[in-house]
């Protein structure tokens, strides 16, 4: 039966959103991805009536995501999202890793429909699950007339995803959109447009991704008081193509990982200096700094330097 127009398609990949416990009053030690993605559907009667497909990707906790899932994740969301009569996509996702997965289609994919990622801090089983008004908050933006982009939407907040960054364990509301602020709210089913939809040109290394088996190795090191970086040694032995160092403040650096950093620059290892806070990235350069990844946290510059090792002619 061919799909009605403005259908949405629902792409679960796991995680708390789709978690199951053996409390109502339990919020850790769930079972993550314990319900596919009908199920999730299925159980969100506000739903009912709108035209959907669910199709079940994974069910990662999403601590356990890989290159495998996100490459699965890209051909499936390109697929659907070329389809005339699909408005938009929506990706349940555990939170754990869901700032790398939204950097990560947001810098490859970059679609001029909606692709809306959402997830849950709370079980499905919860007293109070937050999972089921973030799923029915994703499907009314995917679909919205004039949506576009990679957005996150949480809590009724909708967050570029190139902007979405973790900021609690534990707390409903654990995600941020930084200094860039959020792109759009959901008011009582309205949308509040707050700036511009995302927009970006997919990374030259879209086209060249291959088998995620052969993607460089690229590993991230947190600089600290006591740092010595043999870490550093010990990665460059093992093979890593590329590391970012998760810098003090500003994305300064232990003098003695730095020199461990030069050590794997003259070794042919790309290196990126990014900042272990949350907020601010990093800000200007001495000129004997190692190369900065301006505004993006350690796990974004990770995706980043990964584009641009697979893009770089070999």
């Amino acid at each position: 039966m061919p799909s009605t127009p403005g259908t949405v398609v629902v792409l679960a990949t796991g995680g708390t959103i789709a978690g199951t416990a053996a409390r109502a009053t339990q919020h850790t030690s769930y079972q993550a991805g314990a319900l596919g993605a009908e199920a999730l559907v299925a159980a969100l009667p506000a739903l009912h009536g709108t035209p959907l497909e669910a199709e079940t990707l994974a069910r990662l906790d999403s601590c356990d995501m890989d290159h495998a899932t996100w490459a699965r994740l890209l051909a499936r969301a390109a697929e659907h999202l070329a389809r005339p009569e699909v408005a938009g996509v929506v990706v349940t996702h555990g939170t754990d890793t869901l700032e790398e997965t939204a950097y990560f289609l947001h810098r490859v994919l970059a679609p001029m429909k909606p692709l809306v990622l959402t997830a849950a801090m709370r079980p499905a089983t919860a007293l109070s699950p937050d999972g089921p008004q973030n799923l029915f908050d994703a499907v009314s933006l995917a679909r919205a007339p004039g949506v576009r982009g990679v957005l996150v939407v949480l809590g009724g907040v909708v967050i570029a995803g190139a902007d979405l960054r973790k900021v609690h364990g534990y707390r409903v509301d654990a995600f941020s959109a930084g200094d860039a602020g959020p792109t759009a709210l959901l008011e009582d089913g309205a949308l509040r447009r707050l700036r511009d939809w995302p927009a970006a040109v997919p990374h030259a290394a879209a086209a060249r991704l291959g088998e995620p088996a052969g993607w460089p190795r690229v590993d991230i090191v947190t600089s600290h008081a006591g740092a010595d970086g043999r870490v550093v040694d010990v990665l460059v032995a093992a093979g890593t193509r590329g590391i970012v160092i998760a810098g003090t403040g500003n994305g300064s650096v232990h003098r003695d990982l730095l020199a461990a950093a030069r050590r794997a620059e003259a070794q042919g290892v790309r290196v990126l200096r990014a900042s272990r806070c949350l907020l601010g990235g990093v800000v200007g350069a001495p000129a004997e700094a190692l190369p900065s990844a301006g505004t993006l946290t350690p796990v974004q510059a990770r995706v980043e330097l990964l584009l641009e090792l697979i893009a770089a002619p070999q």
